[in-house]
Formats: structure tokens, C-alpha cells, sequence
């Protein structure tokens, strides 16, 4: 894949945010969009070789338009200014975890897990959490996954790296204030991410590199979606 034209493209359409620059360079983005779906194929097809509930999915099941939804937002720019692609067995828009990759210049990122939960699932997932506390702290408590995703309780979407990307204030209502993992109970998502120099897709090495992020998570993601896949 060659990310360094597909981050350059990216830039541009940053600095030329029109539909009248889009055009005139149509070309450059049928390139890059193809550059881009080369390696999200190379991912979907190594990400099959340690998950095979993803085998369904194709290049076109896991990628997004690049034009923007700009109907509920006071920003009109007409395209993004990034790319990005969500393998999940059951889709896009599931609300079972996944893996997510996305390419932004300055800005470039691997997420594994769920970005939102319905509040029933979520206190399912927490019951299940304190239910079987060893089997969870095995999957999220080790030096492999805290290397990758911190251990930070306040890190936010712009951190480096994070685990849980809304969190309650408090201990959510109906579960014990004073549980030694409370930090586990506030969480509104189970989505743990690792942000990635803008060099970070050149070349093939880093499906090496992206198949350990996602390895490290998986535990974690399966945990919660043996919960998740109940309600769906």
C-alpha cells in the first residue's frame, strides 16, 4: 500500500475542501481510494487468519464513503479527510466489536472492540465483567495489552493510546461503589485503540505489526462480544 500518496492526497483535500477541487482531481482519488482498498484487502485477508468469523466480509462490507453526512453538522465541508475501515463479522453497524484502521495524516490509528452500547447490553457486559473477574483481568490486566493501550482511566480519543473512550463519573447505578475494578464498571464502551506514525501502513510490514496490535485486544473484544452477540 502506498500510504505515503494516499496521506498526500489527504492533505490536499484538507487544504481543498471543495467539490470543485475534488473533481478536478478525480483521477488522484480513484488512485489513492484503490491504494487504500489493496490494503484494507491485505488486512481483511491476514485479520481471517486468526479470526475466521470475519471471512463474510468483503473490501466494500468494511469501508465508507468518503463524501461526508454534513446534514447535521455546522461544518459543510464536503468530503473527509480521512479513510477508514471497520472489519466486523455482522458489519459496520454492529454493536459487537471489531477492528477498526484508519489513515489521517497526523492522526493515523488501530482500534479494537465496541464504540457504543445500548445501556442493557452494557450492564450485561458489566455483570458479566464481575462475574468473571480472573478470566477479564487475563485479558485486559497483563503487560502485553497495557504496553499497547495504557493504563490510564482518563486517556481520550486524541491520547495515544486508551481503553474506553466514555467513561461515568461514578460507579454506574446498582453496582458496588467500592469493587476494586470500579475504573472497568465506569466504562460506556469496551474500544481500546493505538495511534501510529503517519509511516506506519508503508510497505507490507506493518500487517506484522497491526496483526500483534489486534492479537493483544482480541481476548478482550471476545469477552465482551460472547455478551453482545446475545442481544443480536
Amino acid at each position: 500500500m502506498d500510504a505515503k500518496r494516499i496521506l498526500n492526497y489527504l492533505r490536499q483535500i484538507m487544504a481543498n475542501n471543495t467539490r470543485e477541487w475534488f473533481h478536478a482531481n478525480h483521477k488522484e482519488y480513484e488512485a489513492v481510494r484503490a491504494e487504500w482498498e489493496h490494503g484494507v484487502q491485505q488486512a481483511l485477508q491476514r485479520i481471517i487468519s486468526f479470526d475466521p468469523t470475519v471471512a463474510t466480509q468483503t473490501v466494500k462490507d468494511c469501508t465508507y464513503r468518503f463524501n461526508r453526512d454534513t446534514r447535521f453538522s455546522s461544518d459543510k465541508s464536503p468530503y473527509k479527510n480521512h479513510f477508514g475501515a471497520y472489519i466486523n463479522a455482522k458489519g459496520k453497524k454492529a454493536l459487537r466489536g471489531g477492528y477498526y484502521i484508519h489513515m489521517e495524516p497526523d492522526a493515523c490509528l488501530l482500534a479494537v472492540g465496541n464504540y457504543w452500547l445500548p445501556t442493557n447490553i452494557l450492564t450485561a457486559c458489566r455483570n458479566e465483567l464481575m462475574a468473571n473477574e480472573e478470566q477479564w483481568l487475563h485479558c485486559v490486566d497483563n503487560p502485553a495489552f497495557k504496553s499497547l493501550f495504557g493504563d490510564d482511566g482518563n486517556a481520550s480519543w486524541d491520547s495515544a493510546q486508551g481503553f474506553g473512550l466514555t467513561k461515568l463519573k461514578t460507579c454506574p447505578s446498582g453496582f458496588p461503589r467500592d469493587y476494586a475494578y470500579v475504573n472497568f464498571l465506569r466504562q460506556k464502551d469496551y474500544c481500546a485503540w493505538h495511534r501510529v506514525s503517519n509511516d506506519f501502513f508503508e510497505g507490507d510490514a506493518w500487517l506484522d505489526a497491526m496483526e500483534h496490535i489486534f492479537r493483544t485486544a482480541k481476548p478482550m473484544m471476545d469477552f465482551m462480544n460472547a455478551v453482545i452477540d446475545d442481544y443480536e
